[in-house]
């Protein structure tokens, strides 16, 4: 009987660990794919930390509130709308009203990393 025992707890072991192996793998390659899909090196890996800190990708953000370019008076406005519609007060939705804030969140961190970005672009033309 312990034989049989050991021999099930070694084998659940080995599954066990190859199914966290493969996960491990996945997700690697889905975090990699991401970075590449994300413009790639260090402005790639900057858009892929944003949309983990914030939860919420920039595509998923644009859908949310409607814009296609990041134009900040169009978002602000588009922002506005949407927050005062679904506010609970006026029988909206909070989980939609949080959705909104979030979009907004991500595009506004979005045009400060463009704006950071285009400084330094400004200041290495500057050096040559």
């Amino acid at each position: 009987m312990a034989k049989y025992l050991g021999q099930i707890i070694v084998i659940g072991t080995q599954v066990i660990g190859k199914a966290f192996a493969r996960a491990l793998k996945q997700e690697w390659a889905a975090s990699q794919e991401a970075s590449r899909r994300a413009g790639g090196g260090q402005r790639g890996s900057n858009r892929a930390a944003a949309n983990s800190r914030t939860g919420i990708t920039l595509e998923e953000a644009q859908d949310i509130l409607n814009v296609h370019k990041l134009d900040e008076k169009l978002i602000k406005d588009r922002y506005e709308h949407l927050f005062n519609i679904n506010d609970k007060t006026k029988g909206g939705s909070f989980y939609l009203q949080s959705k909104v804030y979030m979009a907004k969140q991500r595009l506004d961190e979005e045009l400060k990393q463009q704006q950071e970005f285009s400084k330094k672009e400004k200041s290495k033309q500057a050096e040559l």
